[in-house]
């Protein structure tokens, strides 16, 4: 290599040499002039600032040593469960790896390992495949069975390929043989760390594609479903437990997904499990788990919903069906965090946010003597009422036009029909009908033949049964109308009936419309809206409006 020649002749030249650099990767050989002022030319032309890293050897070559460049992830320590009977290789490994910046733990035997595993999180742990009890491999193997989170390194003096082969099969990421270089051993557990956040990282991947499904039970504009769609903004963001009431179909657990989709565990494990799926004796099992030989039928061990969903979102369904004698022990999560497997007397720990729903009024089953109070308060920390489809005011015609098929179409009088159903079974009923008839339907046109019996002949049967749920219902007065411009008319609408009634009911109360609105049921704003749509704003018109068909009788 030749001399630099043409340096800055107003510089001081201090020296000009030939210097090794030693990277953390290889050494390199460059020609260097060094200035007085602390600067440096190399033979590439780059101008650094001279440090303290580089020695200068006035009767010998300069060695410069650069920091070692590493990506971001190399730089963050490593938790490390070092597990060796040889006292002297594990603490020389040991205070190696630390004075490296790494959280390391070490002991000397698999006994002690495991508590430490079940009890701590570690990214990787190094196991010495011999030693005296439980060896590295059975140590290995318990790992696995306890679903331990954390990747496993094997050093062995007199490894095999067969044990080799055995320990990759059990779920061992490297298999090293002894003796191994300390940098070689820093640089696996490098490796395996990176595959324990790969790992995790596809974990939660799955858990957001398995979420991403069509919140088709919130389509829709109507004041009711606003006020959820607001407090779903409002508690998304927060941890608090959420308690969903609303009858059976109403979307529970689509409201359940969009609270955690606003939240920051947006991309973490959202897990469902229904109460009432269940028989009494396999909820235990389902939510917190089982050991092998637990009970009858539990050949191998089973994690829980609440290990599984553990730094996620869980949502129990159906929460009023949860046996009595177990509702202390969900309380003991949601209170202090910890929980045990049915056959375990270990505690584990999970973070878990629990949402819970229900068809039920949990005040009456509290009252009852069917639900723990305690539990009660801890999940309605915030309670969201969802509104039935009858309440959703014009909501029914966007959810037809959402769950049609495409390139189906909806005749005008079968659309008309479906409006004014009540929808007992809410969105879940309507989809049901909608599919139904698009499966009998010809030439992709949905008729008022294709529409269930049920649904077309609701009127025709509205004065002969109980509508409890389906209409507006009071003790103030018949649900069926009196007046001779109906009675000439056997097909009349729906609208027309509740028209008529809530305006008898509204002269009869002399106008006072939150009178009115307690005989008939409903809310006040509610009897407003059903005034606006009937342009009886004022009770003058009603009572006009009365007094007006009481004289053509």
């Amino acid at each position: 290599m030749r001399t630099i020649k043409r340096i800055d002749v107003r510089k001081e030249l201090r020296w000009c040499a030939i210097v090794r650099v030693r990277t953390w990767r290889r050494v390199l050989h460059v020609q260097i002039a060094v200035f007085g002022d602390g600067t440096f030319f190399a033979s590439r032309g780059s101008r650094v600032r001279l440090s303290t890293a580089i020695t200068i050897r006035p009767n010998g070559p300069a060695i410069v040593r650069y920091p070692s460049v590493k990506n971001e992830m190399s730089e963050q320590p490593i938790k490390i469960l070092l597990v060796d009977d040889e006292e002297d290789s594990r603490r020389s490994a040991a205070k190696w790896l630390r004075r490296k910046g790494h959280e390391v733990t070490d002991v000397s035997n698999a006994a002690e390992a495991l508590t430490l595993l079940q009890r701590q999180t570690f990214d990787v742990g190094v196991f010495d495949m011999n030693m005296p009890g439980m060896s590295g491999l059975e140590l290995l193997q318990r790992v696995h069975q306890e679903h331990l989170d954390v990747e496993v390194i094997i050093l062995t003096g007199q490894g095999t390929v067969e044990t080799a082969v055995s320990a990759m099969k059990m779920g061992a990421c490297e298999f090293l043989r002894k003796p191994c270089s300390l940098a070689d051993l820093e640089h696996h557990c490098f490796r395996a760390r990176e595959r324990r956040l790969l790992k995790k990282e596809n974990k939660q991947l799955k858990a957001v594609i398995s979420r991403s499904r069509p919140t088709a039970s919130l389509v829709g504009e109507s004041e009711p479903l606003r006020q959820v769609l607001g407090l779903i903004d409002k508690v998304g963001p927060t941890n608090k437990p959420v308690l969903i009431q609303g009858e059976s179909g109403t979307g529970k657990e689509l409201v359940a997904r969009a609270i955690q989709q606003a939240s920051p565990l947006a991309d973490c494990p959202f897990v469902t499990v229904n109460c009432a799926a269940f028989p009494e004796n396999l909820v235990e099992s389902e939510l917190f788990g089982h050991l092998k030989g637990a009970f009858t039928g539990a050949t191998a061990e089973k994690p829980g919903l609440f290990e599984i969903a553990d730094g996620g979102t869980l949502f129990i369904d159906e929460v009023g069906e949860l046996p009595l004698s177990l509702q202390p022990k969900l309380l003991r999560v949601l209170e202090d965090g910890t929980m045990r497997r049915v056959g375990c007397h270990r505690e584990r720990r999970v973070t878990v946010r629990l949402i819970a729903a229900t068809n039920r009024d949990l005040q009456n089953e509290v009252d009852a003597g069917r639900f723990r109070e305690d539990l009660f308060y801890r999940i309605n920390v915030f309670a969201i009422q969802l509104p039935t489809l009858r309440e959703r005011e014009g909501d029914v015609d966007r959810l037809i036009d959402h769950f049609l098929p495409k390139s189906y179409r909806i005749d005008p009088a079968a659309r008309e029909i479906l409006n004014r159903y009540p929808w007992p079974g809410n969105v879940r009923q309507l989809i049901n009908v909608i599919e139904r008839a698009s499966i009998l339907a010809d030439d992709f046109d949905i008729m008022v033949n294709d529409l269930p019996h049920e649904v077309v002949h609701y009127n025709r049967s509205l004065s002969k049964r109980n509508c409890t749920d389906n209409v507006i219902r009071t003790d103030a007065a018949p649900i069926v109308p009196t007046h001779s411009d109906m009675l000439g008319n056997s097909h009349f609408k729906l609208d027309e009936v509740v028209r008529v009634h809530v305006e008898e009911v509204l002269a009869k109360e002399h106008g006072n419309k939150a009178s009115t609105a307690r005989k008939l049921g409903i809310h006040r704003r509610k009897l407003y809206r059903l005034l606006d749509r009937f342009r009886c704003s004022s009770e003058s018109e009603c009572r006009e409006t009365v007094a007006s068909c009481e004289t053509s009788v």
